[in-house]
């Protein structure tokens, strides 16, 4: 009777664990938007997409200021911060947005908006 009612646990074990689930990867696109008169868009600037298990994605930027992600479906908060010397000028840059959802149905092109402060570099 042991006898059976072990393999009866051990089918319906292996029988629950059966199935194969796949990661659903999503492309995003991260384009980063500077306040006017201050910097264009540049290459190497660094962008971080965090989500709810802290798994940290970092890509940087091409020359139109889009940074690419790999990443699967959930809610991130997107980051980018750093310096970039232009000239004779320091400028300084920050900014996040948080609750970004990225699944199939949302386009995974976002926008993030940042603020910049302007520093005179004196030689």
């Amino acid at each position: 009777m042991k006898n059976i009612i072990y393999s009866i646990l051990l089918i319906g074990a292996l029988t629950a664990c059966s199935y194969e689930e796949e990661l659903e990867l999503m492309d995003v696109s991260v384009r980063l938007e500077y306040p006017a008169n201050t910097i264009d868009p540049y290459e190497g600037a660094e962008v971080e997409i965090r989500n709810a298990v802290s798994s940290v994605f970092i890509s940087e930027t091409n020359g139109d200021g889009v940074a690419r992600f790999t990443v699967p479906s959930g809610i991130y908060e997107i980051t980018s911060s750093g310096t970039h010397i232009e000239g004779n000028y320091r400028y300084i840059y920050n900014g996040v947005k948080s609750q970004v959802v990225v699944s199939p149905d949302s386009t995974n092109v976002i926008a993030l908006k940042l603020t910049v402060t302007k520093k005179r570099i004196v030689n």
